[in-house]
């Protein structure tokens, strides 16, 4: 060994083959790893003077590239960890630089940097071949990127996923455009012949021109006049033309209290569930309110029929009262639940209404026959917290804090499809249906994911 070792960790002869353990170090501040019955050298590279936040050996092996928080890009042997030479001179950015990803052939690489720019350098060379600017606001910082096969792609502090044009640097080819940060709410709606996944958290959406929501959107359903009506912890109820894709600073319904669920139905009607307090609106004006309730509502729902509008509250019943005209009636009838009310909706074709509970349990009414139970259902090992029927009224889906999602048979209550971790590390927080085989889940991590059923 050509090194006089400074200190020594362990004994070779003690060591197993197959593992790998630092055995000492030199005085130039080498270390010795010792693997598989060989020692090789470990250098302590410190040319970077900030952190470093990325580490990337090319495909061929030759090299391998250091991207730091210093702005600077580092080029070093892949054998001996001898640095070769930067990129771009004294700096390759004006930021911290975050990611950088090779080219499948070793010749080149990208570079994502908080300056909002990505770059294309080539590394015999050392210098930027393109530089893609992707805007002026903070959000445009970039903060990954991947070179795969023939696509360039980055990731802004958007959330947003730029797929980057060698020609035009200036404007991605595409930009997907999610949220990033957990979805509270989701609706499925069919316009036009299409099929449209409306989600909805902080209110901020790049679909949606214009000002939206200050705060967490609560919920949010597709209303008869093609409008996607949400209800927001901005104490706000917002009707937004689906077509137009722009939100409107005339249809907005301020509440007096914090709602927490929106229903809608024939007619122009929507029923808003706030705390201590139900509103019914027409045309999106308000016509109707009930305070100083003798329970806590929880979530509401509209017959399609623009019958009848159900409360679900926490203390584990059903509020069934008429729409008479521009009021509510409240008539004393009521539905035992087997505990406080999460969720709850009627089918489309109005026969029945099911809801949730705390209580891990799913009930299912038949309206025709004065809201009698037709089944119970049971499966979640945690509180089930959203529920949406199928297109088919046949069936319909729960999910819970378990992670879990269920498909359950109305007619039988021992069929049932389970969907174990549809979100890894977070619970299903709402549902919908594109069409009967075809479920949509959104979750706290900030996605959307499709299902296909089979019966």
């Amino acid at each position: 060994m050509p090194y006089e070792l400074k200190h020594v960790f362990a004994s070779l002869p003690q060591m197993e083959r197959g593992v790998a353990k630092v055995i000492g170090g030199d005085p130039k501040g080498n270390n010795f790893l010792y693997t598989n019955g060989k020692c090789v050298i470990i250098r302590n590279i410190e040319d970077h003077s900030q952190f470093v936040n990325c580490v990337r050996f090319s495909p061929d092996g030759n090299v391998f590239a250091t991207a730091g928080a210093d702005g600077q890009i580092f080029i070093y042997d892949g054998t001996k960890g001898e640095l070769i030479s930067p990129l771009g001179g004294e700096k390759a950015h004006n930021g911290g630089i975050y990611a950088i990803s090779w080219s499948p052939d070793s010749s080149q690489l990208i570079s994502a940097s908080g300056d909002k720019t990505v770059k294309l350098w080539d590394v015999g060379t050392r210098t930027a071949v393109t530089t893609f600017n992707m805007g002026n606001d903070v959000t445009d910082q970039q903060l990954g990127c991947l070179w795969q096969k023939d696509h360039l792609l980055s990731i802004s502090l958007s959330g947003h996923i730029n797929y980057l044009d060698k020609n035009n640097p200036d404007r991605p080819i595409r930009t997907i455009k999610g949220h990033s940060k957990s979805i509270q709410c989701m609706t499925v709606h069919k316009s036009e012949g299409r099929q449209y996944i409306y989600s909805g958290n902080t209110g901020n959406n790049d679909c949606l021109k214009g000002k939206g929501h200050s705060n967490q959107v609560s919920k949010m359903v597709v209303n008869e006049a093609d409008e996607l009506v949400t209800c927001s912890m901005d104490d706000t109820l917002r009707y937004t033309n689906i077509k137009k894709k722009e939100y409107s600073a005339s249809d907005v319904v301020k509440m007096d209290l914090q709602p927490k669920s929106v229903s809608v139905g024939p007619g122009g009607l929507s029923l808003v569930v706030c705390i201590g307090q139900i509103v019914l609106l027409k045309d999106k004006k308000k016509i109707f309110t009930l305070d100083h309730l003798s329970y806590e509502p929880e979530v509401g729902a509209l017959h399609p029929g623009g019958t009848t509008a159900a409360v679900g509250a926490t203390d584990g019943k059903i509020y069934l009262y008429s729409i008479q005209g521009n009021t509510l009636k409240d008539e004393g009838r009521t539905l035992e639940a087997k505990g406080p009310i999460t969720d709850m909706a009627y089918s489309n074709d109005g026969a029945y209404l099911a809801a949730i509970d705390e209580k891990k349990a799913a009930t299912v009414y038949t309206v025709a026959d004065g809201y009698t139970v037709k089944n119970e259902f049971y499966g979640h090992h945690a509180k089930p917290v959203t529920l949406a029927w199928s297109p088919d009224n046949e069936h319909f889906a729960t999910g819970g804090m378990d992670m879990m999602v269920f498909v359950w048979t109305v007619n039988d209550a021992d069929q049932r499809i389970k969907l174990p971790d549809t979100h890894r590390l977070y619970h299903v927080s709402s549902l919908g249906w594109i069409d009967e085989h075809t479920l949509v889940t959104a979750s706290h991590d900030a996605s959307i994911k499709q299902w296909t059923i089979k019966y």
